[in-house]
């Protein structure tokens, strides 16, 4: 097996797998076996692979889950194109993220896809590239309406994140760009307005990654934090070549930067206060993040998924200070102490014990890291005792997510593959295309992977980035969008095979923000109870989930509903039927 050509290449792919020097992977690996050996949470089962047995997988039945490719009919038309130059600018392999939401308020998710722009070199000409905002017809149909909802925007995109910030009902766009980043305020008409400048949230480094909305402070305003990734222009670019091959240099060649964190002020204008919060204390490269309340302790905090640097975990004292307690809490790392260059991240509870976990996506040569999160705000590496299968570890991992897609009461984990460079050049076990991968959680704490049985959609071939999750067609099981690197993006419709039923949550803050983000909402359902939080920003720099979708499997009907809002307010409603959509209104008892 061929895996490294030249002393360049061996750098830049070793450079992303062995960052940590011995005395760091030391410490760090003691600390945790002392954790996680105080919890008796270990395994030391080997297998990392799915069943492989025809009696198991008829067990499982994996044919429950199928998703049918409808991009063709769904009428976008949208392909990205990431702007290469030929010189293997790090950025190229960056973009883009996706966003999943409803902004014209009539029910239906649209979706916004980022796009890149003309780098240096490019013979693309000037001003042909654009982002693309999609409108939702119904019946998994879109139409471009980017021109009309004033979103014209050329920036290199790189992320995107929604939330409605300023509390005026509907739903406003930040994206992340190679260059400043961009607030579009919605003006409730089916128009945006740019409001970067006046906002002040267009930021201070060069390359921006996943964002966030959050509550920092439990004020009822909408905070937004931002991710850097590494100081890189033009002028500082490093060239890697190879056999007369351009490959993209690694985060380690350039400076890496702070994330940032702004104050919503509430009056349609946010504060810098990276330096007073301890955010920008510890600098990136960060990718994907998510917010949660990940210690149980009522208020907001954030997870960063770090390229060749430690994952972060800002931990919030309630009032918007945040201490970094990644290494101590078990995320900065995999268990043998292996700093991995993170991709993307979603959370939810996977194993139904009422914590949030987290999933990690990874580097090539690296597994994704599941995260079970052990109380206490610690957390183990299960990704082996989980059975994720090692057949992920030679593909580069970005977009991913918890989703239920057969509505049986249980967390999936769908997976986005791709590379960014002619890998199979130098190493056979990948290519710059792949598979995406869907693994089914068996309930008792482990997944399978059904990747190859759950429909044709499952059997599209790209070098994928950014994935979105959500209820496209408002049939109560979640449908899926794909951002393709340099290709159209994928659309794949949840066409299931299952008589489980469901429940979707539309939260509305009256004294908490007006989306209920940060809101823990517990449900009772015969004697299964299922958890879930509503957040603004995940997975791989994208936004997908704004409704909150539960599978009940075989129960028709939630027993109880219990909201936990920021305010700290908690509120309990009694029994709802099943397989419908309902709209929780804080502090009006319906």
């Amino acid at each position: 097996m061929n895996t490294v050509i030249s002393k360049h290449f061996h750098a830049h792919w070793v450079a992303r797998s062995e960052r940590s020097n011995g005395t760091y992977r030391t410490i760090l690996g003691f600390i945790l076996l002392v954790l996680v050996l105080a919890c008796q949470t270990r395994s030391d089962d080997p297998k990392t692979d799915e069943p492989k047995t025809d009696a198991a997988k008829t067990a499982l039945n994996p044919f429950s889950i199928q998703l049918t490719d409808g991009t063709q009919q769904s009428g976008i038309g949208f392909i990205h194109n990431s702007g290469a130059s030929g010189r293997g600018y790090i950025v190229e392999a960056m973009s883009g993220g996706l966003a999943i939401f409803d902004y014209d308020n009539d029910g239906l998710l649209d979706i916004y896809f980022t796009n890149g722009a003309p780098l240096k070199g490019s013979k693309e000409p000037a001003n042909t590239l654009r982002h693309a905002l999609y409108r939702n017809l119904g019946q998994m149909r879109f139409e471009d309406v980017t021109e009309e909802a004033g979103l014209v925007f050329r920036g290199y995109g790189l992320g995107a994140v929604v939330a409605d910030y300023d509390n005026d009902g509907d739903q406003d766009l930040f994206v992340t760009n190679f260059g400043p980043n961009a607030l579009f305020r919605n003006n409730g008409d089916k128009t945006f307005t740019n409001v970067t400048e006046f906002a002040g949230v267009g930021g201070k480094d060069p390359v921006g990654a996943g964002a966030c909305f959050l509550d920092i402070d439990r004020d009822g305003l909408l905070d937004l934090f931002v991710a850097s990734y590494v100081d890189f222009s033009d002028e500082n670019h490093v060239p890697v070549l190879s056999k007369g091959q351009y490959l993209m240099a690694g985060p380690q060649y350039y400076e890496k930067r702070p994330d940032r964190l702004y104050r919503n002020k509430g009056n349609g204008t946010f504060e810098d206060i990276s330096e007073s919060s301890g955010i920008a204390v510890i600098k990136g490269p960060g990718m994907g993040v998510v917010s949660a309340d990940f210690d149980d302790d009522g208020d907001a905090d954030i997870f960063v998924a770090q390229d060749g640097s430690p994952n972060l975990l800002f931990q919030n004292d309630g009032t918007g200070k945040f201490e970094e307690v990644g290494l101590l809490c078990g995320v900065a790392s995999n268990f043998e102490g292996k700093i991995n260059g993170s991709m993307g991240v979603d959370c939810a509870d996977y194993d139904g014990d009422g914590r949030l976990d987290l999933f990690v996506t990874n580097y090539q040569s690296e597994m994704p890291v599941l995260y079970r999160n052990i109380g206490g705000g610690l957390f183990e590496d299960a990704t082996r005792k989980a059975q994720i299968p090692s057949s992920l570890y030679p593909h580069v991992n970005w977009g991913t997510g918890f989703i239920d897609f057969d509505n049986d009461g249980h967390r999936d984990i769908f997976i986005a593959n791709g590379h960014f460079d002619r890998v199979e050049l130098m190493d056979d076990r990948t290519s710059l295309k792949v598979p995406n991968f869907l693994l089914r959680n068996t309930g008792k704490g482990k997944f399978t992977n059904i990747s190859s049985e759950a429909g044709n959609g499952m059997g599209i071939v790209e070098s994928s980035r950014g994935a979105g999750f959500d209820d496209l067609d408002n049939d109560g099981d979640i449908d899926v969008v794909i951002l393709n690197s340099n290709a159209a993006p994928t659309i794949l419709r949840n066409d299931s095979t299952t008589s489980n039923h469901w429940i979707q949550l539309a939260l509305r803050g009256t004294k908490s923000n007006r989306d209920g983000v940060g809101a823990r909402v517990k449900l009772r359902a015969g004697d299964r109870y299922l958890v879930d939080e509503v957040h603004r920003g995940r997975g791989y720099q994208s936004h997908f989930g704004s409704v909150l979708s539960f599978g009940l499997g075989a129960q028709a009907a939630v027993d109880e509903i219990e909201v936990t809002w920021p305010s700290g307010l908690k509120e309990k409603f009694g029994s709802r039927q099943a397989d419908q959509r309902i709209l929780v209104e804080e502090g009006t008892g319906k």
